[in-house]
């Protein structure tokens, strides 16, 4: 158990640091698609940070998964923020260095927060608290992913571009 107290404690303050740096990137990049996407993972870290911090609080108390947490967190926006401005002449303003190289610190750190939450949903034995770090660890992953999708965005507009519309190809 306190093991996983101090992987939450860790959580915790993984979830404020991440928060951090996606506002302070959201304030920095003129890319319009890159501000809102950067917003919104902040928001959503918030959440994560302000359910994270019930949670331990209640289990430090308790010493046990507490009962009485709410232990849901909502369903990441972040993949439909790059195809809703995908048509929007903003959305054109190219990423600079600076950009890239926020998106790919922010891969890893949502690579990291997936394996630490994947690692807590595996060594617990309560299937609520594995429940909820499953969930946890999955809206981390829909982060990644679409992070990776912005990366493409930036280095790669054309593909990007081209996956996005998915054409099909017909043999004919």
């Amino acid at each position: 158990m306190n093991k996983r107290m101090n992987a939450l404690k860790f959580a915790l303050e993984n979830e404020q640091k991440e928060r951090e740096f996606y506002l302070a990137n959201a304030r920095r990049t003129k890319n319009m698609a890159g501000k809102n996407m950067f917003k919104q993972i902040a928001d959503e870290e918030k959440e994560h940070y302000e359910v994270l911090k019930k949670l331990h609080e209640k289990w430090q108390q308790q010493k046990k998964w507490p009962a009485t947490v709410p232990l849901k967190v909502k369903k990441s926006l972040v993949g439909s923020i790059l195809k809703s401005m995908s048509g929007k002449k903003a959305a054109r303003i190219a990423g600079n260095e600076d950009d890239l190289k926020a998106i790919r610190t922010a891969i890893d750190f949502e690579a990291r927060g997936v394996a630490l939450y994947t690692k807590l949903e595996k060594e617990s034995t309560d299937s609520k608290e594995k429940g909820f770090f499953n969930l946890i660890a999955c809206v981390e992953r829909d982060h990644l992913l679409s992070l990776r999708d912005t990366e493409e965005f930036l280095t790669d507009p054309a593909t990007w571009y081209q996956n996005m519309e998915k054409p099909m190809l017909d043999g004919a």
